[in-house]
């Protein structure tokens, strides 16, 4: 993986966090971002939304989310969202899967419930954990 692609995952998880200082309802933005054009536009080979900053991509989901992002409910610690954010986009690099794939297979609610256990692991081992849970579930 190149430096390009760890700072985008590093900026994923940032952004993540940056959605607790705004209080928003953890489970309902994850979901709307992991589902977004924004994470389309992340998954791209190229595009001029993986030069943004955190700021303006939270700025960008909200935008776009209607009211399907609201402040209120469950709001994760940000250890928990920077992580959750960083391996969506480590996984994307890593298989190659766009975002929408990825959340099928771990959404947001198996992230939170695995986290302590994985979330010391190498991405890649936490990654291939993540899918053999889902394939046990098929």
């Amino acid at each position: 993986m190149d430096e390009i692609a760890l700072k985008l995952c590093d900026i994923q998880g940032r952004l993540f966090e940056l959605s607790a200082n705004q209080k928003y309802d953890s489970i309902k933005f994850i979901r709307v971002f992991m589902n977004s054009d924004v994470s389309r536009a992340l998954d791209s080979k190229y595009n001029r939304m993986q030069w943004a900053g955190e700021e303006y991509l939270l700025e960008e989901v909200v935008d776009n989310a209607g009211n399907k992002v609201s402040v209120g409910g469950e709001v994760f610690s940000k250890d928990v969202l920077y992580w959750i954010g960083y391996i969506y986009r480590y996984w994307h690099y890593y298989s190659g899967e766009d975002s929408k794939k990825i959340y099928k297979q771990a959404p947001v609610e198996v992230m939170k419930r695995n986290y302590m256990m994985f979330h010391t692991m190498d991405p890649v081992l936490a990654i291939e954990d993540l899918k053999k849970i889902y394939n046990q579930k098929k």
